[in-house]
């Protein structure tokens, strides 16, 4: 487990931080290249990849014809031939058009050659709501990769943990699934100008607490950290908990944090079933059976596809009232009827489109 200080530092957004994180592997490592559609747009996918193609030329920043499976097919042998792509892709439901590439060539060819190859790629894969993106562009799909051997999956949400796991992600040998929500963007952390790296597999207490243990992942961290406050104010102390990497998967620090406080809920990014929070639930259940009983949930999308309308986005995700909600049940008893007083909080950065 790790922690995130308080001494004070620079401040840059979400945005900043993974660009800071390409920039500065780029520099030193001429293998590191980066192509996609719209990276040397003007904005460069929201400011991540920024002036790369000034900077470095456009041979190692460039756009991409729309064929995500012969472009992963590029990004592949390009690995095998000794380079370090980092695949951009603006919306994660894209990688659905090169599940082959990724889950039969990627993740095994290392294995079926007998390490004699590597495949160090960056797969950056775009998540979220907001401006009526729908079924078919508003889905987190990272359990699917949770389950396939060779895959690494990251989704950091604090900035500082964004740069980290960049640079350790471009270092890797291993494929890395890189998952990134759009409404974290323009959120601002303190993060180191120098270069770092954030190590997979240890996840982040964000904030500590006795009485119940939020485990969420991506965005739904900052609606957890929300949902902590509103329950601070009834005398709920929850402990919350940023996995930062889903797969290797720091079951120990939520283990530790559950037996605490003898109360678990899992907030994800996606749907429930088949997902990231069932394979938490599943890892803290085998551990505690015949031990202890700990008191589990799970929140997430619900079971039917992405909408579009805002109505509709209001009670497909979970947020910080409902997660409080949730929580506070858990902790008093079920069917307390208790909803946080005032609005939602408003998010920091709206999105408006990728361009």
């Amino acid at each position: 487990m790790t922690k995130l200080g308080t001494k004070p530092g620079r401040e840059i957004s979400y945005a900043d931080a993974l660009y800071e994180a390409v920039a500065s592997e780029m520099d030193i490592d001429p293998s590191v290249f980066v192509f996609g559609l719209g990276v040397d747009d003007p904005k460069g996918m929201y400011g991540t990849t920024k002036d790369l193609h000034v900077r470095f030329g456009a041979d190692r920043n460039f756009d991409t014809p729309l064929s995500e499976d012969a472009m992963t097919g590029v990004a592949i042998g390009a690995a095998i031939a000794g380079m370090r792509p980092i695949h951009v892709h603006q919306r994660f439901d894209f990688l659905l058009l090169c599940m082959n590439q990724l889950v039969n060539l990627a993740a095994k060819s290392s294995y079926m050659f007998a390490g004699a190859v590597s495949v160090p790629i960056v797969v950056r894969s775009i998540i979220g709501r907001s401006w009526g993106q729908g079924a078919q562009h508003s889905q987190a799909l990272h359990s699917m990769f949770m389950h396939v051997p060779g895959l690494k999956v990251v989704a950091p949400t604090t900035p500082h943990d964004a740069k980290g796991c960049l640079i350790a992600a471009i270092r890797d040998n291993n494929p890395v699934i890189f998952v990134e929500h759009r409404m974290l963007y323009g959120n601002r952390g303190v993060v180191p100008e120098e270069s770092y790296a954030v190590p997979f597999g240890k996840a982040r207490t964000l904030k500590e607490g006795d009485d119940i243990t939020i485990v969420a992942v991506s965005h739904m961290v900052v609606e957890a950290l929300r949902a902590a406050s509103h329950l601070e104010k009834v005398g709920v102390h929850a402990e919350v908990i940023d996995p930062v990497s889903l797969s290797p998967l720091d079951i120990d620090t939520i283990i530790q944090s559950s037996a605490k406080t003898g109360r678990l809920l899992i907030v994800d990014n996606a749907w429930t079933a088949c997902g990231a929070s069932a394979e938490i639930v599943a890892q803290v259940v085998e551990h505690f059976q015949q031990t202890r009983a700990i008191q589990v949930r799970r929140m997430g999308f619900a079971p039917v596809p992405c909408p579009t309308t805002k109505p509709l986005e209001n009670l497909f995700y979970p947020n910080a009232r409902t997660i409080a909600a949730k929580a506070y049940d858990m902790v008093k008893g079920a069917d307390q009827h208790w909803l946080p007083e005032g609005p939602e909080a408003k998010e920091i950065l709206e999105f408006k489109g990728p361009f």
